[in-house]
């Protein structure tokens, strides 16, 4: 799994030198990556808001990154493709997902810095919704034609006594007019010579030699059988008898049948490309408001714990997947001044007030002596 850190520690001398120890370790022992990241100034309200405004943050951030887990594994199922293929169509901004993280600058265009916190987080708050609302829609959509769809196709790749008949049967294969019809009877290939031998003696009103094979599988074939319309129920249950069996069958149902398939391939195929288009288009919408929540959420943490006027600064690091433990043993040698209450390692946040000032709910899934927001951009399980 892909993984970041975005931390933030305090800006005074102490917590920069510490930083840049941080940089040269890391980059020295490979235990991470680093990059800059930066947080614009922003509206900071009353403390009243902050705290308002972390809880809403928390919450928000679990919806966004459902939805874009949903939306990650939508477009798997979708495009029916190899991961990387997939993963290829997964971009924000242009860019695949690791360099939209590692080269983030703040969107003012879609986010302004002039707004409240509350006013941003709510902007964002609602294009998650309404993506979830559409998304919601348009996969219950495309999955009922394709699922229709399949059933079709299901059906015409089952047995010969349930399968459709649909590319079967022609109509020069039958006859129907006022005193004849064709029956299709399903032969099991061990019954061939038995239904050769019997199937004129079946009814006194079968037209000799009138029975051909149109149709053969592993198992067995289909046989045609042509005679007079009022012997159909004597000779059904004569057939029934020798463990032959008729197929109903009508050529106008036939017919709406293939009509009914070629729609939905016709449906599926245009709801495909749009879906896709969408599912790209809202998937790099969602993934951009997700960071920037993130980057609200270390905001408010940060004005949070650290006090006013705002100061602190922020750092991006890119563990290697084998050495985690170690960098956080390296993060909190560094920053465990910060709070010595906090575990190097914890499993859980500690007994604190939430309600007290410099303690937020943004992230309560960990407690560090250090802020620390994760963020994951490996949205695509391989299995």
């Amino acid at each position: 799994m892909t993984d970041f850190w975005l931390i933030s520690v305090p800006q005074d001398r102490a917590s920069s030198l510490s930083l840049e120890k941080l940089k040269h370790t890391v980059s020295k022992t490979n235990l991470a990556s680093s990059f800059k990241f930066s947080i614009p100034e922003l509206k900071v309200g009353t403390l009243d808001v902050l705290l308002g405004v972390s809880d809403d943050l928390s919450k928000l951030d679990t919806q966004a990154e459902s939805v874009l887990q949903r939306a990650a594994k939508c477009m798997a199922e979708v495009i029916e493709q190899s991961d990387d293929k997939v993963v290829g169509n997964a971009q924000a901004n242009g860019v695949d997902l690791v360099s939209y993280v590692t080269k983030f600058q703040w969107d003012r265009a879609k986010y302004s810095t002039a707004l409240p916190l509350k006013n941003l987080a709510d902007i964002i708050a609602k294009q998650v919704s309404q993506v979830e609302t559409e998304m919601r829609s348009r996969s219950a959509a495309y999955n009922h034609i394709k699922s229709s769809l399949k059933g079709f196709e299901v059906k015409t790749e089952g047995c010969l006594q349930t399968r459709m008949l649909t590319d079967i049967v022609k109509r020069e294969d039958l006859v129907d007019s006022e005193y004849l019809t064709t029956l299709l009877v399903v032969v099991s290939k061990a019954s061939y010579a038995q239904w050769e031998n019997t199937y004129e003696s079946l009814s006194e009103f079968v037209v000799p030699r009138s029975s051909r094979k149109v149709f053969e599988e592993k198992e067995g074939a289909i046989f045609t059988v042509t005679l007079f319309k009022k012997a159909v129920s004597d000779f059904t249950a004569n057939a029934k008898k020798n463990r032959f069996t008729i197929r109903e069958y009508s050529f106008d149902q036939n017919e709406c049948q293939k009509q009914e398939m070629r729609r939905l391939s016709v449906d599926k195929k245009e709801q495909y490309g749009t879906f896709v288009r969408w599912l790209k288009v809202n998937f790099r919408e969602v993934f951009v408001a997700w960071i920037h929540l993130k980057v609200l959420g270390v905001f408010v943490e940060s004005v949070l714990r650290y006090g006013l006027p705002v100061s602190f600064q922020t750092l991006l690091l890119q563990p290697d997947k084998k050495h985690g433990k170690k960098l956080r043993e390296q993060l909190s040698s560094l920053f465990g001044h910060l709070d010595p209450t906090a575990p190097a390692i914890p499993s859980k946040m500690p007994d604190v007030d939430l309600d007290m000032p410099g303690v937020s709910t943004v992230a309560p899934q960990d407690y560090y002596s250090y802020i620390c927001f994760q963020i994951s951009v490996k949205l695509f399980d391989p299995n």
